[in-house]
């Protein structure tokens, strides 16, 4: 799993040993609850194989916020990183495959690493990325239609398209599952 990242991390092999010794490996069913709304996240996933979404529960009603999928890390953010209660759950939408880190060892590899431009770089973006995509995704609300936003998304994203169940999609996509099914009718009739 992580001979893939290997290049991407300037450390001798010791180090890259020791800390890729810290990860565990978990195999799980889809719909898994990995993380609870309220909990504290104490650990952190990296999908080898699978899918995840992350959503929050909104007076009974479940809105998704995100997926990830293979190669990608995902936690509550907000929670792994300031030790506050997660206001999102964590789920598995596939049956996956996943590494994960406790934050205490997140914690002694940041605190090495911090020093060493490169990584400190290189982490600084992945977690501003993450942070781009909150930001377009919010702004899409704001200024395109729910047809609009699935056409974004099946431009940008194809494999949610193509991988995520439809009553997820229209989550994201904040509507329902007939509206989403009526966009994708006219789409389909203007081609």
């Amino acid at each position: 799993m992580f001979n893939q990242f290997r290049n991407k991390f300037p450390l001798d092999d010791s180090k890259w040993n020791e800390y890729t010794s810290y990860f565990k490996r978990l195999e799980v069913s889809a719909k898994t609850i990995l993380l609870e709304e309220g909990e504290i996240s104490k650990r952190l996933f990296i999908i080898e194989k699978g899918c995840i979404r992350v959503w929050f529960n909104n007076n009974g009603k479940d809105l998704t916020t995100q997926f990830f999928f293979e190669n990608q890390s995902v936690a509550s953010i907000e929670s792994f990183i300031k030790k506050l209660p997660s206001p999102v759950f964590v789920e598995t939408i596939e049956p996956s495959v996943l590494w994960w880190i406790h934050k205490s060892d997140v914690d002694i590899i940041l605190e090495e690493i911090k020093e060493i431009p490169e990584l400190r770089d290189h982490l600084i973006n992945r977690l501003f990325q993450r942070t781009f995509d909150y930001i377009h995704h919010f702004v899409s609300f704001i200024k395109d239609s729910p047809a609009q936003r699935y056409l974004n998304l099946s431009e940008e994203n194809p494999q949610i398209i193509q991988r995520v169940p439809q009553h997820y999609i229209a989550s994201y996509l904040g509507v329902s599952t007939v509206h989403l099914s009526r966009i994708k009718s006219k789409l389909l009739q203007k081609k």
